[in-house]
């Protein structure tokens, strides 16, 4: 690939990039009327199954964005986190699996993430707050209500993923 070419990849991938972290922001926060019901699980799916390892620079825009208008505070150190095991089991992902399966495990991917938000979340919580195992339990527990919320409406947005997924390859190769 010549010098031309490369600059000019950097340049789209930026913007690209740029595009989708102030999206992912976006999104969620015009969506925050709604506890627990945002966009997040499809773009990082999207995002994981099209650019690999690369999308861990528009999910830490994202991150970085969010902790930027809502303060890096002690909850946002979890975000540092969090979405890392959406974005590893998107990445384990065979790359050739039949389109008819990634209609369903993307959906159940972006689903569990949701439901399984608290309990990820909690390890920092227990730390920052010196909880013990029954108080994190608790503190898991007093949040299964908001998980299951987060966990529907991440299966129902990640049925998406595979959609978004062939609309941005097209792209892709289109630009």
């Amino acid at each position: 690939m010549e010098v031309h070419e490369k600059s000019r990849r950097l340049v789209r991938d930026t913007a690209v990039f740029a595009m989708f972290g102030a999206l992912m922001f976006s999104t969620k926060y015009l969506m925050e009327i709604l506890p627990n019901v945002h966009l997040l699980a499809l773009f990082i799916g999207t995002l994981t199954v099209v650019y690999r390892w690369r999308a861990l620079i528009p999910i830490y825009l994202y991150v970085f964005l969010d902790g930027l208008f809502h303060g890096f505070s002690l909850w946002w150190l979890a975000y540092l986190y969090v979405f890392l095991p959406l974005f590893f089991a998107f990445l384990l992902v065979p790359r050739r699996l039949p389109q008819k399966w990634c209609a369903v495990v993307y959906p159940i991917l972006c689903g569990l993430h949701g439901l399984l938000f608290g309990a990820l979340y909690a390890p920092m919580q227990a730390l920052l707050f010196g909880l013990d195992w029954e108080a994190t339990l608790s503190w898991i527990a007093a949040g299964l209500t908001f998980d299951l919320i987060h966990g529907i409406f991440n299966a129902v947005f990640g049925t998406l993923v595979l959609p978004f997924t062939i609309l941005l390859r097209k792209l892709e190769k289109k630009y």
